[in-house]
């Protein structure tokens, strides 16, 4: 039950849903106030242990704006789930020999979902990798290229572009094997046609430090007071010319803060949780070592303890 204003008693009333009919009745009076109302729910439940085989789906996915149907081609179903049925049917034959022109465009749009629900993207920055991919493919240049390369610098530019940024590594890990030298180079060239067509260079969004750092410390679960802390450091470091990229300087500031905190992580595992390599958080440590007093929160450490603070 839910209150509605009911117009007979003049007041809000407790209301019944009448599914068979549609209709909203008060339940004090009777009235009834909504009539053929339209059920949103669904019209069924699906439990896990139920066969697949036996989809109660009526209707297809949203339509799709970026395919030349609209996404809303029809599939003849397998009858009764068996695929041997199927393959000797004469309409499922005729319709596996029939060209869909956006069979390539569904199979990458389905690659990108894939690789987006991996990095855990929302839906906005898998719709903007689709558009790009689209705009690239739709100027036929692309053929020959690693395919799984392009779909991956997709993300990473919608990443970019979103202000959701993810590291060249992370994109790596969910890009069926291309690697990071691939997949710069498909950024390049999906910059330079984009650049083509608009005639225009391609607004990429600007990087920052702590765009990575909640996520980092999160991966090596750090406390609120330290994440706090190492955010406040980030941002104060942008006031001083350190020739870093974001990616290391969220790395050093990590190690910095875990080191003045009583939860000391090792090197080897902010590496590891950053994609830095150990290395480069050591000299991008020694570039952020002047100016630590001016950085580091005063609430944070103290003089002394950033005196005491041993080198990596």
């Amino acid at each position: 039950m839910s209150d509605a204003f009911c117009s007979d008693c003049k007041r809000q009333t407790e209301v019944v849903f009448d599914h068979s009919a549609g209709d909203t009745v008060c339940s004090e009076c009777g009235l009834v106030l909504e009539s053929h109302s339209i059920d949103e729910t669904s019209e069924w439940r699906t439990f896990a242990n139920e066969s697949g085989d036996n989809d109660p789906v009526r209707v297809g996915g949203p339509t799709n704006p970026l395919l030349a149907d609209g996404g809303l081609t029809t599939v003849i179903s397998k009858p009764n789930g068996s695929s041997g049925d199927f393959l000797s049917s004469s309409l499922g034959r005729w319709q596996n020999r029939g060209s869909n022109p956006d069979r390539g465009l569904i199979v990458a749009f389905k690659t990108i979902a894939t690789m987006a629900d991996r990095l855990g993207l929302v839906a906005t920055i898998k719709d903007r990798a689709n558009e790009i991919y689209k705009r690239v493919e739709d100027q036929k240049s692309s053929r020959g290229r690693n395919q799984d390369a392009l779909l991956a610098a997709c993300l990473y530019i919608a990443c970019r572009q979103e202000d959701k940024p993810r590291t060249v590594k992370e994109i790596c890990s969910v890009a069926n094997g291309a690697t990071k030298k691939e997949i710069g180079r498909a950024k390049e060239y999906i910059v330079k046609q984009l650049g083509l067509e608009t005639g225009q260079s391609v607004e990429m969004g600007t990087i920052h430090a702590g765009d990575f750092m909640r996520r980092f410390c999160s991966n090596l679960g750090m406390t609120n007071q330290t994440v706090k802390a190492a955010q406040e450091s980030v941002q104060k470091s942008e006031e001083f010319d350190i020739r870093r990229s974001p990616i290391s300087i969220a790395a050093a500031v990590i190690y910095i803060i875990t080191q003045l905190s009583d939860e000391k992580k090792p090197l080897r595992d902010i590496s590891v949780a950053t994609g830095v390599a150990e290395g480069t958080i050591r000299n991008s440590y020694k570039d952020l070592y002047p100016h630590l007093s001016k950085i580091i929160p005063a609430w944070y450490a103290k003089e002394e303890d950033l005196k005491n603070l041993q080198s990596p």
